[in-house]
This record gives C-alpha cells, sequence and structure tokens, in this order.
C-alpha cells in the first residue's frame, strides 16, 4: 500500500505542478494565435484525432491559418498558410531553423546530431557542406545515374516477365518499396538487398532494418505523449524510451555494420560510405563514424519510403485517370520514340511527366507536416507572436489542398504547373535553410521510373471502379490499400529484354 500510496501522491503534486505552470505560461505569453481552450496538464492533446493533418486543417477552419496549441507543457504553433508559410521561410528563416528535441533524436539520431535532428549552428553547417558537396552534389547524383538505370531496368523486367504479352495483375507497392531500398544502398554501399541475386543473410537483415524503420517512422513528428508531457517517462509510459532505445540501438548496429565492411574491403570503390572513409582519412575531425552513420541514416530515411510512396500514388493517379495515362504517353512517343528506352538525359523534355509528379506531391505530400521546426528566439508568424522554443508545424496537406491558393483544388490536374508560378507554390520538400537537400535526386528517380512503367507497358485497373485512394495514418502518407494492377508489355520492352 506504501508504494501505491507514494505513486498517487506523486502523480498528484505532478499534476498541481503542471496545472500551475500551464496557466503561468498562458498569461505570460501574449498576443499567441489563436486556438482552443486548452485541460489542466494534456493541454490540447484531447483534440488531436489522427491522422494530424486532417485534424489541424479542421482546426484552422475554426480558428485560423495560424494557431497555436499546448501539446502538454509544449506550445505549438501550426501554419496552414502558403503566404504565412513563405514569410516563415524568409522572414523568419534563421529564427526557424532548430529542430525540436524528441526523443527519438536523443536515442535513434544519435542525441541530436544528424543533418535532420541537429539545432542550427557550426554542426549544422558541417553537415550542410559535406552533404552539399560529398553526397548529394550534381557530381554525386551523376555518378550514381547507372545505379538508378540498373534498378529501374531490373523493376521493368521483373514486371514484364510476370505479364509478358497477356495482361496479368502485378502488385506494385512492395517493388516500389525494394527497388527505392536498393538503389539508395547500393549508392550507400555497393550493395542489393532485395531480388533474386542477393543473399538471404543480406536480406533478413534489410528486412530487419526496414521493419524498424516503420517503427521510428510511427514514433516520429508530433506523435508521442511522453514528449510533451515529461512527466510520463517517470512512468515508463508505453514502454517508448526503451522501444526508443532499442530501435537506435538495433539502427546503430545496422549501420556500424556497413560501415566495417566498407572499411575491411581491399578496396575503395565509388559509394558514399567509401568516399566519405577516403575524406575521413584527411580530415577525421569532420567525417568521423558517428557522422558518416548518420549521413546514411537520413539518406536511408528520406530517400527510400518517401519516393516510393510518391511512385505508388503517382501509379494510381495515372491509372485512375486514362487522359492523364495517355498524354503521358503522347509525350514519351513524342521526344523518345518506340526504338530505345527513355533516358535520364530525356528528362527535361517530359514537362507533363513532371506536371504528373508535381500534382502528386501536392495532393498526397509524403510528410503531410514535413518536419517541425523549432523557434531560436521570438518571433511573428500571422501577426501573433510566437515565444522561443516554441515548436512549428507546417501543415504541407492543408496548403496544398486550400482553395484561396487553388482552383479545383481537390482535383488531380498536372496542367495546372504548365501555368507560370504554379511549382513555386508547392512545398513537399520545405523551404529556407531547412529544406531537404535531397529534391534533385528524388525527382530524378521518381521520374525515371514512371516514365519506363509507362513507355514499357499498357495499364488497366484490376476491376470496373477506381483505384482506392485511402491512406493509413502515420507520419508519413502512405496507401492504405497497397497497389495492384493489370499490365502487359509493349513492344519497346524487346530493347531491354533482347528477345
Amino acid at each position: 500500500m506504501g508504494i501505491i500510496s507514494l505513486f498517487f501522491y506523486s502523480l498528484f503534486y505532478l499534476s498541481i505542478f503542471f496545472i500551475i505552470r500551464l496557466l503561468f505560461q498562458s498569461r505570460k505569453f501574449k498576443n499567441l494565435p489563436p486556438g482552443p481552450n486548452s485541460l489542466p496538464i494534456i493541454g490540447d492533446l484531447h483534440h488531436l484525432k489522427r491522422p494530424l493533418h486532417r485534424t489541424f486543417k479542421g482546426l484552422a477552419k475554426k480558428y485560423g491559418n495560424v494557431i497555436s496549441l499546448w501539446f502538454g507543457s509544449r506550445l505549438v504553433v501550426v501554419v496552414s498558410s502558403l503566404s504565412e508559410f513563405q514569410q516563415c521561410f524568409t522572414k523568419n528563416d534563421v529564427v526557424l531553423a532548430n529542430r525540436p528535441k524528441f526523443l527519438s533524436g536523443k536515442y535513434i539520431f544519435y542525441n541530436y546530431t544528424t543533418l535532420g535532428s541537429t539545432d542550427y549552428g557550426e554542426h549544422w553547417r558541417n553537415l550542410r557542406r559535406i552533404t552539399a558537396l560529398d553526397v548529394l552534389s550534381n557530381h554525386r547524383i551523376n555518378n550514381f545515374a547507372g545505379i538508378r538505370k540498373d534498378e529501374t531496368q531490373r523493376l521493368i523486367t521483373k514486371l514484364a516477365e510476370d505479364s509478358s504479352t497477356n495482361f496479368a495483375e502485378v502488385e506494385l507497392t512492395s517493388r516500389f518499396f525494394d527497388m527505392t531500398f536498393n538503389n539508395i544502398m547500393r549508392m550507400i554501399s555497393g550493395k542489393r538487398y532485395y531480388g533474386e541475386d542477393c543473399d538471404m543473410f543480406d536480406l533478413q537483415e534489410a528486412s530487419q532494418f526496414r521493419d524498424m524503420v516503420s517503427q521510428l517512422l510511427q514514433l516520429s513528428g508530433a506523435n508521442n505523449k511522453t514528449d510533451f508531457m515529461p512527466f510520463l517517462k517517470f512512468l515508463d509510459f508505453e514502454n517508448l524510451e526503451k522501444r526508443v532505445k532499442h530501435i537506435g540501438e538495433k539502427c546503430d548496429e545496422f549501420l556500424k555494420g556497413l560501415l566495417d565492411e566498407q572499411r575491411n574491403k581491399k578496396e575503395r570503390t565509388n559509394t558514399m560510405i567509401d568516399h566519405l572513409l577516403n575524406m575521413q582519412e584527411s580530415q577525421p575531425e569532420y567525417y568521423t563514424d558517428q557522422i558518416i552513420k548518420g549521413l546514411a541514416l537520413g539518406m536511408l530515411l528520406a530517400g527510400t519510403d518517401s519516393s516510393a510512396i510518391t511512385l505508388e500514388w503517382s501509379m494510381s493517379n495515372i491509372l485512375n485517370y486514362p487522359e492523364v495515362l495517355q498524354k503521358v504517353r503522347d509525350e514519351l512517343d513524342t521526344h523518345v520514340g518506340q526504338d530505345r528506352l527513355v533516358d535520364e538525359s530525356d528528362l527535361p523534355k517530359l514537362t507533363y511527366l513532371k506536371n504528373v509528379i508535381n500534382e502528386t506531391l501536392r495532393l498526397y505530400t509524403p510528410a503531410p507536416l514535413l518536419l517541425p521546426h523549432s523557434t531560436l528566439d521570438e518571433c511573428v508568424i500571422g501577426g501573433y507572436k510566437v515565444p522561443r522554443d516554441t515548436i512549428i508545424l507546417i501543415n504541407a496537406w492543408a496548403i496544398h489542398r486550400d482553395p484561396e491558393t487553388w482552383s479545383e483544388a481537390t482535383t488531380f490536374k498536372p496542367e495546372r504547373f504548365d501555368k507560370k508560378g504554379e511549382s513555386e507554390k508547392l512545398i513537399a520538400f520545405g523551404m529556407g535553410r531547412r529544406a531537404c537537400p535531397g529534391e534533385a535526386l528524388a525527382m530524378r528517380a521518381i521520374s525515371m521510373t514512371l516514365a519506363l512503367l509507362v513507355q514499357c507497358f499498357d495499364w488497366k485497373l484490376t476491376g470496373d471502379g477506381k483505384i482506392d485512394m485511402s491512406e493509413r495514418d502515420g507520419f508519413t502518407l502512405t496507401k492504405l490499400v497497397p497497389l495492384k494492377a493489370m499490365c502487359k508489355t509493349r513492344p519497346v520492352i524487346n530493347k531491354l529484354l533482347k528477345y
């Protein structure tokens, strides 16, 4: 009884403490953005129904495009307006350049030292420089063109074997995820993990890592009550800290294995890790093992799921709109023809294909709330004062569907991007100092795959109705129902298979 009484007394005093703190904070901050009435201890967490981007859109409709919420003891400001977003990352770009300190950053992202998790400052500038020069420069992206071509053509070859000259049902979701994972892993370490020529041990290892990534994405963003109500940490709420720590240890074990394997090879190759290990020999203080592992982890998180998701939504849209599919095909026939396969050098000419991908990114933004920001100092957003250390969430999903910004806002209409200035309103990759540095790589990989899928196959739906476009709840916007379609080969496929 003594232990139970102590527990409840502790919980009671903690509750009193957080009630007083919340009341004090509410009075302390003046001219905050509007928002719903908060409850003691939990603040506005009771308002948060999943998926969050839809909940925030509903709250914005009621309170305005800049709202404030209390996630437990943390103040959160949600921006749902394009003009306010643009002002944030022009006028307030430096002030918003920090990241919030979440539990995942401590245990998975090497104590907030990776490019996506670290605060703005000298360390971040060093990581950004390494990324720009050694990882995602145009020169490095061009060097990996052969990998992207090979992985995409492997996907096309396997689909051709499964469909041949007659229409056959094919499942595309898992194929996209396998291809994008292989693509990034070959860039990082030179290894393929999925496919008939892969080692079973590597396959098992990759599957375990991808499962950890899936768990990590579920625990990312504004999803963990423990990140906002610190007293839950002492109660080990939902066993969260142990779970996050376990994921971090397993991820590090996987990444350490990649480094050790590359370091112990007799000869260095053109992989990202090999290049960074070479740099480590001359500048060990800038290219530490932890930095290299963090960069590899960032590439895997940002370059696999998001690209596969965008491919899946893009293909779903093309199948749901036959006239769009025909326009993409006509453009390919005009600029590439049927005598050869499309190549990356053709992509700048395929403007309608790019429009299709842009429209997909608009309606099905891979990270609907982007990555959260944190204020370095007090600033003004939408005419309201926002205190230091406030979490800033950008509801890109709502901005992309705002009828005041887009005509026929919820309609899939790739032609809209023919109009000058429309692409500048697309914010799927963020904006400012903390924008995603992998945009060029992602667009090349997605464009190349989608172009080959349309050029090499005839497509039709599996049934009479359209493809189900329902979404699964999570940090990333994934389809609820995996994508299946009917396809058969076109004559140009012979150029690849050499029949």
